[in-house]
Protein backbone atom coordinates (compact mmCIF):
# COMPACT_ATOMS: atom_id res chain seq x y z
CA UNK A 1 0.00 0.00 0.00
CA UNK A 2 1.06 3.20 -0.48
CA UNK A 3 -0.43 6.96 -0.28
CA UNK A 4 -1.93 8.46 3.04
CA UNK A 5 -5.37 9.10 4.51
CA UNK A 6 -6.21 11.74 7.48
CA UNK A 7 -9.05 11.51 9.82
CA UNK A 8 -10.34 14.31 11.98
CA UNK A 9 -12.61 13.81 14.87
CA UNK A 10 -14.52 16.01 15.58
CA UNK A 11 -16.95 17.47 18.87
CA UNK A 12 -17.66 20.43 20.95
CA UNK A 13 -14.95 21.30 22.66
CA UNK A 14 -12.43 18.56 22.18
CA UNK A 15 -11.49 17.34 25.52
CA UNK A 16 -13.74 14.48 25.78
CA UNK A 17 -15.32 12.19 22.84
CA UNK A 18 -12.96 13.39 19.92
CA UNK A 19 -9.62 12.83 21.52
CA UNK A 20 -11.12 9.84 23.02
CA UNK A 21 -11.54 8.72 19.47
CA UNK A 22 -8.17 9.63 17.79
CA UNK A 23 -6.55 7.92 20.60
CA UNK A 24 -8.40 4.64 19.97
CA UNK A 25 -8.19 5.10 15.96
CA UNK A 26 -4.00 5.63 16.76
CA UNK A 27 -4.32 2.33 18.73
CA UNK A 28 -6.04 0.08 16.17
CA UNK A 29 -4.21 1.73 13.43
CA UNK A 30 -0.70 1.13 15.25
CA UNK A 31 -2.16 -2.62 15.71
CA UNK A 32 -3.07 -3.09 12.04
CA UNK A 33 0.80 -1.49 10.99
CA UNK A 34 -1.00 1.21 9.33
CA UNK A 35 0.56 3.90 11.18
CA UNK A 36 2.94 5.17 8.45
CA UNK A 37 -0.51 5.37 6.50
CA UNK A 38 -2.86 7.37 8.31
CA UNK A 39 -3.13 10.39 9.84
CA UNK A 40 -5.30 10.99 12.95
CA UNK A 41 -6.03 14.30 14.88
CA UNK A 42 -9.09 15.84 16.38
CA UNK A 43 -10.74 19.26 17.05
CA UNK A 44 -13.37 21.01 18.35
CA UNK A 45 -16.00 23.04 16.68
CA UNK A 46 -15.97 25.69 20.01
CA UNK A 47 -12.59 27.17 21.26
CA UNK A 48 -13.87 26.45 25.17
CA UNK A 49 -10.94 24.54 25.89
CA UNK A 50 -7.70 25.42 23.05
CA UNK A 51 -4.15 24.04 24.39
CA UNK A 52 -5.98 22.05 27.26
CA UNK A 53 -5.48 17.91 27.72
CA UNK A 54 -8.36 15.28 27.38
CA UNK A 55 -10.09 15.79 30.50
CA UNK A 56 -8.79 13.75 33.00
CA UNK A 57 -12.16 11.48 33.25
CA UNK A 58 -11.82 10.54 29.79
CA UNK A 59 -7.77 9.91 30.09
CA UNK A 60 -8.10 7.58 32.92
CA UNK A 61 -11.31 5.43 31.75
CA UNK A 62 -9.49 5.45 28.26
CA UNK A 63 -5.92 4.24 30.36
CA UNK A 64 -7.97 1.41 32.20
CA UNK A 65 -8.55 0.07 28.04
CA UNK A 66 -5.07 0.21 26.86
CA UNK A 67 -5.24 3.89 25.45
CA UNK A 68 -2.79 7.02 26.00
CA UNK A 69 -4.42 9.85 25.90
CA UNK A 70 -1.54 11.92 28.01
CA UNK A 71 -0.27 13.82 24.78
CA UNK A 72 -2.81 15.03 23.21
CA UNK A 73 -4.50 18.96 23.17
CA UNK A 74 -7.53 20.53 22.50
CA UNK A 75 -7.87 22.78 19.41
CA UNK A 76 -10.69 23.87 17.72
CA UNK A 77 -11.48 23.22 13.77
CA UNK A 78 -9.70 25.36 11.32
CA UNK A 79 -10.66 26.43 8.12
CA UNK A 80 -7.63 24.54 6.46
CA UNK A 81 -8.94 21.03 8.02
CA UNK A 82 -11.62 21.02 5.17
CA UNK A 83 -9.26 20.28 2.37
CA UNK A 84 -6.14 19.16 4.17
CA UNK A 85 -8.35 15.99 5.82
CA UNK A 86 -10.24 12.94 3.96
CA UNK A 87 -12.36 12.52 6.65
CA UNK A 88 -14.10 14.68 8.92
CA UNK A 89 -16.46 12.96 11.46
CA UNK A 90 -18.54 14.29 13.91
CA UNK A 91 -19.28 12.77 17.64
CA UNK A 92 -23.02 14.09 17.29
CA UNK A 93 -25.54 15.81 14.67
CA UNK A 94 -25.11 19.03 16.05
CA UNK A 95 -21.19 18.99 15.80
CA UNK A 96 -21.87 18.05 12.46
CA UNK A 97 -24.37 20.81 11.42
CA UNK A 98 -21.47 22.97 12.66
CA UNK A 99 -19.02 21.69 10.75
CA UNK A 100 -21.85 21.88 7.82
CA UNK A 101 -21.25 25.53 8.48
CA UNK A 102 -18.03 26.21 8.39
CA UNK A 103 -17.22 23.61 5.81
CA UNK A 104 -16.53 24.98 2.13
CA UNK A 105 -18.96 23.32 -0.17
CA UNK A 106 -16.53 21.76 -2.10
CA UNK A 107 -15.58 19.64 0.94
CA UNK A 108 -18.90 18.74 2.06
CA UNK A 109 -18.38 15.36 1.19
CA UNK A 110 -15.78 14.85 3.92
CA UNK A 111 -18.54 15.15 6.48
CA UNK A 112 -20.07 12.47 8.37
CA UNK A 113 -20.82 11.12 11.72
CA UNK A 114 -18.51 8.59 13.55
CA UNK A 115 -21.48 6.16 14.31
CA UNK A 116 -21.81 5.59 10.68
CA UNK A 117 -19.06 3.25 10.69
CA UNK A 118 -20.42 1.11 13.75
CA UNK A 119 -22.22 -2.26 13.28
CA UNK A 120 -25.88 -2.16 13.31
CA UNK A 121 -27.67 -1.42 16.03
CA UNK A 122 -25.75 1.39 17.63
CA UNK A 123 -26.96 4.59 18.34
CA UNK A 124 -26.10 7.40 15.96
CA UNK A 125 -24.06 9.48 17.94
CA UNK A 126 -21.66 9.56 20.24
CA UNK A 127 -23.38 11.22 23.45
CA UNK A 128 -21.37 13.92 25.84
CA UNK A 129 -20.17 12.72 29.00
CA UNK A 130 -19.57 15.87 30.18
CA UNK A 131 -22.25 16.00 32.85
CA UNK A 132 -22.59 12.66 33.35
CA UNK A 133 -21.19 9.99 35.61
CA UNK A 134 -18.57 7.22 35.07
CA UNK A 135 -20.58 5.27 33.41
CA UNK A 136 -21.00 8.06 30.72
CA UNK A 137 -17.44 7.50 29.86
CA UNK A 138 -17.53 4.23 29.30
CA UNK A 139 -20.61 4.24 27.12
CA UNK A 140 -18.20 6.83 25.05
CA UNK A 141 -15.18 4.13 24.75
CA UNK A 142 -17.86 1.32 24.15
CA UNK A 143 -19.33 3.29 21.20
CA UNK A 144 -16.12 5.10 19.99
CA UNK A 145 -14.52 1.06 20.01
CA UNK A 146 -17.30 -0.10 17.63
CA UNK A 147 -17.10 2.38 14.98
CA UNK A 148 -13.70 2.56 15.23
CA UNK A 149 -13.12 -1.09 13.77
CA UNK A 150 -16.16 -0.34 11.43
CA UNK A 151 -14.21 2.95 10.38
CA UNK A 152 -10.54 0.83 10.28
CA UNK A 153 -12.01 -1.60 8.01
CA UNK A 154 -13.28 1.61 5.87
CA UNK A 155 -9.50 3.09 5.72
CA UNK A 156 -8.20 -0.11 4.85
CA UNK A 157 -10.56 -0.43 1.90
CA UNK A 158 -9.26 3.11 0.51
CA UNK A 159 -6.13 2.47 1.16
CA UNK A 160 -5.75 -0.62 -0.99
CA UNK A 161 -7.04 0.81 -4.35
CA UNK A 162 -4.48 3.58 -4.08
CA UNK A 163 -1.56 1.06 -3.83
CA UNK A 164 -2.44 -0.15 -7.30
CA UNK A 165 -0.60 0.97 -10.15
Amino acid sequence: MSGKYSVLMVCMGNICRSPTAEGVLRHLVREAQLDGLVQIDSAGTLDYHVGSPPDERSRRHAQKRGYDLSTLRARQVHNTDFEQFDLILAMDWHNLEELRALCPPEHRHKLRRLMEFAPPGWSEVVADPYYGDQDSFESVLDHVEEACRGLLDHVRATLAPRGRG
